[in-house]
């Protein structure tokens, strides 16, 4: 699929260079900056966050001629720091890799039961871990939010699963219009198989596929808005690395389709979006003339609040994702600020299935030294066991014999927030238990690729014992579901012009990579939003 630089896109990027060359907080074009000052303090519509749903909200809002202004808690990652680089990788980690924490949180915490984190300057670095007890969650702080920071596998579900997990959105419309339209303008792509066969960069995966097939299990390519092209280059010696250069999970300095390249840089250029960083919403509450207030914290890069401001807005769109758009909300009911918020918010969260482990191979299987952050491929037991498995990198620079796994698995549980007012915070009730059916299943498929194939799992990856690491998710959905916190389309319910446009729509599991279904979803709510409210 090709991706190409149009006038607006161009126009985006002018902003956004722009901005980062001045170091400033405010990312616009002259025409955007006119309206917002022509009402300081107000905007017609408000969009809160930079993620998948807030850039598709902010895009088609500006293209309807709609003045807007996103939100983003973090930075804008577009200005080299010392070394020459915008982002660090994983093998030298530091103050750009984690938001405002002391030391590095990797989903491997060890390897060989040595510990691999380190100790970091503390700084609103580009990837957050919030803890909630059995539960942490992984999240982008940028502009681009989660697409800063993940793996960019861009997987459409399939269609009989996501009819049953939103039976209310109509699939043909989905996977006629929408998937298409998100697919394009993310600009997903397909690696060329040819060059996988023969490539260093996949050799982990080639030995992983190798050792699926030979128990049974397929395999399949997995699209991407990582550029393949771009790779091929890397491993040519043609172009600096980043896929190969051991840069996953704290950011990609080159061949990655982020959102600042895609949605957002055509949402800037239609003159109508502004963005501001470094900008934390902590309340929402409606007016008596029906519009809403923001209370927003201006944040310094090392997390000190440096003022509190009010903006109002009578179109407000929450994109902050499950779990910053479902805390703002359940703050809201439970303070009285927006006090008609019914029981459905804060329910419905799930992990989307996520469990992490590793397998060993024989000396005779080497994984290769280097491997590609992107991963290309996934064994997709959906169809029997409810399991499709990331075959994901170890890029640890040398040969580690580890063959190493995400697996997304349908697991029935959900998890619910509730207002915590000690904390001010949204507080995540999920157990170890009810992750529990994540690790069967995971098991189910990979107990037998380790029986037929003579390997064993790995116990030294997650600090401790544990060959399966389900404490974690890179997939927080929920929260705030179509259908019962809002309507249809992502109204909230009893609140005119409020809308959801995120993940926490999604009812804990997609049964593969999210991001492409709630870019899809954002694009079908916001088409019929625009169409009957603004």
């Amino acid at each position: 699929m090709r991706f190409s630089l149009s006038r607006r896109r161009f126009l985006g990027y002018t902003a956004l260079n722009s901005a980062a060359a001045l170091g400033l907080t405010t990312i616009t074009t002259p025409r955007a900056a006119a309206q917002q000052d022509s009402a300081p303090g107000f905007s017609p519509a408000v969009v809160i966050g930079t993620g998948y749903g807030a850039a598709v909200t902010a895009l088609r809002l500006g293209e309807a001629g709609i003045p807007t202004l996103m939100l983003e808690m973090g930075q804008l990652w577009d200005t080299p720091a010392a070394d020459g680089r915008i982002f660090c990788d994983m093998l030298n980690p530091d103050a750009r890799s984690m938001w405002l924490k002391d030391r590095t949180e990797m989903p491997l915490a060890s390897f060989l039961w040595f510990g691999i984190n380190r100790d970091i300057e503390r700084y609103t670095g580009v990837l957050d871990r919030v803890h909630y007890g059995d539960m942490s969650v992984y999240l982008g702080r940028g502009v681009g939010g989660g697409s800063l920071v993940n793996g960019a596998m861009a997987v459409t579900p399939s269609r009989s699963y996501f009819e049953e997990i939103l039976p209310g959105v109509d699939a043909d419309e989905m996977y006629g219009t929408y998937f298409p339209r998100a697919n394009a303008e993310l600009g997903v792509n397909h690696i060329r198989p040819e060059w996988f066969e023969t490539c260093q960069a996949y050799k982990y995966a080639r030995v992983s596929r190798k050792h699926a097939e030979k128990a049974g299990f397929a395999t399949t390519f997995v699209p991407s808005v990582y550029d393949f092209g771009y790779m091929e280059r890397e491993e040519a010696g043609e172009v600096p690395r980043s896929a190969l250069g051991s840069e996953v999970i704290f950011g990609n300095n080159h061949g990655k389709r982020s959102l600042d390249k895609s949605y957002l840089a055509a949402a800037l250029g239609t003159g109508n979006v502004t963005i501001r960083t470094l900008r934390e919403v902590r309340g929402i509450s409606r007016r008596s003339d029906g519009t809403y207030a923001l209370t927003v914290r201006r944040l310094g890069t090392d997390g000190s609040v440096l003022g509190t401001t009010e903006i109002g807005t009578r179109y407000l769109f929450l994109g902050a994702g499950s779990i910053g758009s479902t805390e703002l909300l359940l703050r809201a009911r439970d303070t009285g600020t927006l006090p008609l918020l019914g029981e459905e918010v804060g329910r419905g969260w799930g992990p989307n299935g996520n469990v992490m482990f590793g397998r060993a191979n024989h000396m005779w299987d080497p994984t290769g030294s280097t491997q590609s952050g992107m991963p290309a491929l996934g064994i997709d037991a959906w169809a029997d066991q409810s399991v499709f498995a990331e075959v994901a990198p170890a890029p640890a620079g040398t040969e580690t014999w580890l063959s190493l796994y995400l697996a997304i698995t349908r697991n029935p549980e959900r998890g619910h927030f509730t207002y915590d007012a000690a904390s001010d915070s949204a507080r995540l009730h999920w157990t170890a238990e009810q992750g529990k059916p994540s690790i069967d299943a995971a098991k189910a498929v990979f107990d037998e690729i380790n029986r037929v194939n003579g390997t064993i799992y790995r116990y030294d990856l997650f600090g401790d014992t544990r060959a399966f690491e389900n404490r974690f998710t890179y997939h927080p959905l929920g929260g705030l579901v179509l259908g019962a916190a809002t309507d249809g389309y992502g109204r909230v319910r009893e609140y005119p012009n409020l809308y959801v446009t995120d993940g926490s729509l999604i009812p804990g599991s997609t049964g593969v990579n999210p991001f492409v279904t709630i870019t899809a979803l954002a694009e079908r709510n916001i088409e019929r939003i625009l169409a009957e409210d603004l």
